[in-house]
């Protein structure tokens, strides 16, 4: 079994996922309202990293968040070009 994390209100509480064989694969089987609680449906990627306390399975990428900070940071420090070149 893989338990993770989920954070209800001011509790935690702990779900377990029930690992299903998917062919040659191995496949984890997630409760609707916890589906609905992370946006997500099938098809989506998920995103497992490593935290402090263990593994946590998110839909955020952090390697897009990384470039979208960098982005932003270059349409802030570079305002007044990209406001020309939209005309």
């Amino acid at each position: 079994m893989l338990c993770i994390n989920v954070r209800y209100n001011t509790k935690d509480q702990m779900i377990a996922l029930k690992l299903t064989k998917i062919g040659n694969s191995v496949g984890a089987v997630f409760p609707k309202e916890i589906l609905a609680r992370m946006h997500v449906d099938a098809g989506d990627v998920l995103y497992l990293t490593e935290a402090p306390d263990g593994l946590r399975v998110t839909p955020y990428d952090p390697h897009f968040a990384h470039q979208m900070h960098n982005a932003e940071e270059v349409m802030k420090k570079r305002r007044a070009v990209l406001r020309e070149l939209a005309k």
